[in-house]
């Protein structure tokens, strides 16, 4: 993978971070989008992982 696909695949992982911390605070949060936020990010991170093992 070249080097803008792994600095967009980061770029998303921040992204969803920030929605994650977003959510966590408000009053009220909805459980199913954190896990949904959480999967995402583990999928991105697993991506950038597989990525920086093979370059």
């Amino acid at each position: 993978m070249n080097n803008s696909h792994i600095s967009a695949l980061r770029t998303k992982h921040a992204e969803l971070e920030a929605k994650l911390e977003r959510e966590e605070v408000r009053p009220m949060p909805d459980a199913s989008l954190i896990h949904s936020l959480k999967k995402q990010k583990l999928h991105l991170k697993d991506m950038l992982r597989k990525q920086s093992s093979l370059a």
